[in-house]
């Protein structure tokens, strides 16, 4: 229940100021807590700014403190606009009213230090009583932004279209915040994408979780050129040009969580510019094969591959598949100092300690091929090409699996068998892909079943309020958290062989993998709705194109 006591927050003896010291001492690992420049709320923002601590930290800090409740953020709620106040004094006292009737007022607030005064102010002036619910400062500037404040404001600001008028809307102190919530939400949610799309009424901000897009914001319109320009301006862009699709690179470090390289793109659209931002992990503990979901067969079958001196494995599906991610699995398996492993990538998406990775710049030359002709000259062991995207690509990576290095790369294909069609519509020799090649690996991502609620998306016994129980905030509803991949692999034997130097087509190929014992993704999907991993409905959203399963 919401917290009406304000004084009993000021216990004698021990001032609110010291206690909240105190606890963040602790958090921040902090001997002296008299030494720690904390208790006030500038100073406490400063620990925000600083990256010390994020502002869910600092909210739990609160409210332990005080044993006061905080706000379900995730709980709809319609703000109402109360002309009896101003966009000013709410903002000023971080403050915003959630219910207002004739005998009572509930108010969201983001600092505990002046709760006394506030209920004080209020029983005079309006003659209520006050009922208090902590929150996170970007949860009142967000609804102080789009109930109370004018758009008229932003927009005049943006009358004579000055860099430096944008830049000043990047640095104003609410949308800093908005910006940093954001990307700590995203952090906090395992998301993979940000998308940051303007409407005529609003900007909807939508979350890629284990890919799926989800809404999480709605900002007014009004805020957009702010978040845009605050956008840009970490990225490295150039924060005037709206006319023309730009590209940039942020690196997000701080508040104890693993450090983030993301990728930044705009396009622009009717009505601003569509940006998306890429969020990539640079902690390389996510590289865990282990933790991929093969199969203990699979798993043992892989290992046997990747410990061959040379040959070609390739790892095979859609964008968005994983396909990425189990190459740096591998690599991370191969990674030691007895070792020389090369990687040429478009872009070097991940960056792992021990491997020498390059760029593809095609702007000077530097291109998949020409690269590839220069690694063979650097005395490799294992080498990872991105993509292989031509003929020219596809036959020096062979030639170098034949000449003793082992060789792994990706194709977009659909299944294990169709890799090896990719490579002769490329105009590769059959004798050459059947020679080099180990195997393939076509792989697709299903969702995880949440380990909290068991996939229901509610908690707790259903009530008149809530019927299907208490939303489970570890999958926000969906039932689902995490991703785990279902595999079809395809070990080249000398049956394979043959039958790829007679030229027979994906679906002999098929038949005969088959026969030596391959799984097909959708059967290697249903083993894991067994084991109680996923669910049949994921294994046949994922796989329903697959017509080699059916």
């Amino acid at each position: 229940m919401p917290h009406n006591a304000p004084h009993a927050l000021f216990p004698q003896g021990h001032p609110l100021e010291e206690k909240i010291r105190e606890l963040l001492a602790h958090l921040l690992k902090v001997a002296d807590p008299g030494t720690l420049q904390a208790g006030t709320p500038q100073q406490d923002q400063a620990l925000l700014e600083a990256g010390r601590l994020d502002d869910q930290q600092l909210l739990q800090v609160y409210a332990q403190a005080t044993g006061m409740p905080t706000l379900d953020e995730e709980e709809g709620r319609d703000v109402p606009f109360c002309p009896e106040v101003t966009y000013d004094f709410l903002n000023a006292e971080l403050c915003l009213p959630l219910q207002w009737t004739a005998d009572k007022v509930l108010l969201a607030v983001a600092s505990p230090y002046r709760l006394g005064w506030l209920a004080q102010l209020w029983r005079n002036l309006y003659e209520v009583e006050v009922e208090f619910l902590l929150t996170r400062r970007s949860y009142v500037d967000r609804y102080l932004a789009s109930v109370y404040d004018r758009p008229e404001d932003t927009l005049a600001a943006l009358d004579n279209d000055s860099e430096q008028a944008l830049r000043d809307l990047a640095k104003e102190a609410p949308i800093v915040r908005l910006v940093n919530d954001i990307f700590t939400r995203a952090q906090e949610t395992g998301t993979s994408d940000i998308h940051v799309e303007p409407n005529e009424k609003d900007v909807q901000v939508r979350f890629r979780i284990d890919g799926m897009l989800q809404t999480v914001l709605r900002p007014p319109i009004s805020q957009f050129p702010a978040i845009a320009s605050r956008i840009k301006l970490l990225s490295g862009m150039n924060i005037a040009e709206r006319r023309l699709p730009q590209d940039g690179r942020i690196e997000l470090t701080g508040n104890g969580r693993n450090a983030l390289d993301v990728r930044v793109s705009t396009i622009p659209t009717m009505h601003g510019e569509s940006i998306v931002l890429r969020l990539l992990q640079k902690d390389s503990s996510v590289f865990e094969l282990d933790k991929v979901g093969l199969l203990e067969d699979t798993m043992e079958q892989l290992r046997q591959i990747y410990g061959m001196p040379h040959g070609m494995i390739l790892i095979v599906g859609p964008t968005g598949s994983g396909k990425t991610t189990t190459l740096y699995c591998i690599m991370k398996q191969l990674n030691a100092d007895f070792r020389k492993i090369i990687t040429i990538e478009d872009p070097v998406e991940y960056q792992l300690e021990g491997l020498q990775q390059i760029q593809v710049k095609s702007s000077i030359g530097l291109t998949f091929a020409s690269g590839l002709r220069a690694i063979v000259r650097q005395d490799p062991d294992v080498v990872l090409v991105g993509e292989i995207r031509d003929k020219e690509t596809a036959e020096i990576a062979i030639h170098a699996s034949l000449t003793g290095h082992l060789v792994l790369s990706t194709l977009h294909t659909n299944d294990a068998a169709g890799a090896i069609s990719r490579l002769v519509e490329m105009g590769v020799e059959g004798f050459l892909i059947s020679s080099a090649l180990l195997a393939v690996a076509s792989q697709r991502l299903v969702r995880r079943i949440c380990p909290e609620c068991g996939g229901k998306g509610f908690l707790g016994e259903p009530t008149p309020q809530e019927p299907r129980g208490r939303r489970c905030r570890n999958c926000m509803g969906s039932g689902y958290r995490g991703r785990i991949a279902i595999f079809e692999l395809m070990r080249i034997n000398d049956a394979l062989r043959e039958a790829i130097n007679s030229h027979q087509d994906t679906s002999v190929l098929n038949q005969i993998a088959r026969r030596h014992g391959m799984r097909s993704l959708r059967e290697d999907g249903m083993l894991k709705v067994q084991k109680g991993l996923t669910t049949e409905a994921e294994v046949m959203r994922v796989c329903q194109l697959d017509v080699g399963d059916l």
